[in-house]
């Protein structure tokens, strides 16, 4: 299937379907963790994103990477670019992508996802939020092809510098059981 293939025979599902090379993989439902995670972080941020004339999209915002793909629906993704504001099918410019990370998802975050992502010119930041953990691990981009990693745990502050914004780390675990049987 090629991309322009993938585009319009998504529109016609029923289901979300993230394309990458040829290959289609259904989104399915997560997990009550994964929701109040990405609920939370999108209530902090919405206000500060909103301020400064950004756009904000969680779960079935999709995200195309490159003209031929891949396109990848992240649990959170900020674009700031004007192109995007008014965008009605997809985000093509994002600034920060949030995945949190489940045990189905966890090595492709890691891994083909963020390679893929680097690809994105527009992108400042990849952050995965853990599940089982009060941890989020923010790359930054850095000169050239360079990320830089920093780690966030209980106690401290995220830093997304893209966005110049703060939180503490326990407001975003706020009111979240988390997922300590990682498979």
């Amino acid at each position: 299937m090629t991309p322009h293939q993938y585009l319009e025979w998504e529109a016609e599902q029923d289901l979300r379907y993230e394309y990458d090379g040829g290959k289609l993989t259904a989104m399915t439902g997560g997990t009550l963790p994964h929701n109040g995670l990405t609920l939370n972080l999108l209530t902090a941020l919405r206000p500060h994103i909103k301020a400064r004339g950004c756009r904000i999209n969680v779960l079935a915002a999709k995200v195309q990477v490159q003209e031929m793909g891949p396109y990848y629906y992240p649990d959170l993704v900020v674009s700031c670019d004007r192109r995007d504001l008014e965008a009605t099918k997809l985000i093509r410019y994002p600034k920060l992508v949030v995945e949190v990370l489940s045990p189905g998802t966890e090595s492709k975050d890691r891994g083909k996802r963020f390679r893929e992502l680097q690809r994105s010119e527009t992108l400042q930041e990849y952050v995965l939020v853990d599940y089982e953990s009060m941890l989020v691990e923010c790359f930054r981009r850095s000169e050239g092809r360079f990320w830089i990693y920093e780690a966030f745990e209980e106690g401290e502050m995220l830093r997304l510098e893209s966005l110049g914004f703060e939180m503490a780390i326990a407001t975003l675990y706020e009111d979240v059981q988390l997922d300590t049987n990682k498979a």
